[in-house]
């Protein structure tokens, strides 16, 4: 996750990481990124099809592309 890639994201504890290491390489170019989106809080874990997770997941890639942008040189 070094990068701020999101192969692979399909869970809670790789949108934190990304989230973390997008931020932190943002404080050292001394730019200022949006908050990441909140995670959701009415899932009822059985598995819906369009689960709120599903569209966290979607938000969590839209910050990081928004993120990587102003990152990037």
């Amino acid at each position: 996750m070094q990068d701020g890639s999101t192969a692979g994201l399909v869970d809670r504890d790789t949108a934190q990481a990304l989230f973390l290491t997008l931020q932190q390489r943002a404080l050292a170019a001394g730019i200022s990124l949006r908050a990441p989106p909140p995670e959701p809080t009415s899932c009822c874990g059985r598995g819906c099809n369009g689960c709120v997770w599903e569209g966290y997941y979607g938000a969590v890639d839209y910050w990081r592309e928004e993120a990587l942008l102003q990152l990037s040189p």
